[in-house]
């Protein structure tokens, strides 16, 4: 069995926006990505919005899933570090006859307050790739979302990581995973890359959610193309959970 990479500290900052840049369209190439249109399904149905709701996409990427979202009815604005990936986005809403608003944007600086229906972070896009400050994503996600509205993310399960990905490093510590790939442009060029993947339990995403005044109401073990309500366990790759953003209590007179 090989040894895992030297373990590097987190950067603190996008990591992932040289690694987009140089993918450009071939990041649509992964496995992971194929599965779009069974996930938009899963999450139209947990979030039951209105034809023309709002809906924000935290680190749209090539904007795969706010495209279909959009095709859906609904309005989307989606953001991303990566102003490749949002290129991409953009032309995919052309393509696809739809309108959504893209605007590139550190998840962590995000200016929406009380502004969508709906809030979601899919695939590792804005939460669950800024190490340490994870959690001020987590809290932008829920400024911008209007009272009663839906927040929605993916996280991959700290379970599945210490059993299962034997040939990257976790810090135990940070609850990161960091690993070394090689990652080839449109045109084939190779390019050697350090990667970043926060993983969580489910009590900590829990926790966390009511930390940034949100309500929990499920978290669910799912699998890219296979999102379904099981219960929370060790054997897939990702969590996904459901929270609410609940009305502003009225203060008695």
């Amino acid at each position: 069995m090989s040894e895992p990479p030297a373990s590097r500290p987190h950067p603190g900052e996008p990591f992932f926006e040289p690694v987009a840049e140089h993918l450009g369209e071939a990041y649509l190439r992964y496995d992971f990505t194929k599965g779009t249109r069974q996930e938009v399904r899963f999450l139209l149905d947990e979030m039951r919005l209105k034809r023309g709701a709002r809906l924000l996409d935290v680190g749209c990427g090539p904007g795969r899933h706010a495209v279909a979202f959009a095709q859906a009815g609904l309005a989307v604005t989606g953001v991303d570090v990566s102003s490749r990936f949002l290129e991409i986005a953009a032309q995919s809403a052309r393509e696809a006859g739809v309108k959504a608003s893209f605007f590139e944007c550190d998840a962590r600086q995000m200016p929406f307050d009380d502004e969508f229906d709906a809030v979601v972070s899919i695939c590792q896009g804005g939460f669950g790739l800024m190490g340490g400050d994870d959690s001020v994503v987590l809290r932008r996600m829920a400024e911008a979302t209007k009272a009663n509205g839906k927040v929605i993310l993916t996280a991959f399960n700290a379970y599945y990581s210490a059993r299962h990905q034997t040939e990257a490093n976790l810090d135990a510590d940070m609850g990161v995973v960091h690993e070394r790939s090689v990652v080839r442009s449109e045109e084939g060029a190779e390019k050697e890359v350090d990667l970043w993947t926060s993983v969580f339990t489910p009590r900590e995403l829990r926790l966390m959610a009511i930390g940034v005044g949100l309500v929990p109401e499920a978290i669910y073990s799912v699998s890219p193309g296979a999102y379904a309500r099981n219960e929370p366990s060790a054997e897939t790759p990702e969590f996904l959970m459901v929270a609410r953003k609940p009305a502003p209590s009225r203060k008695r007179r």
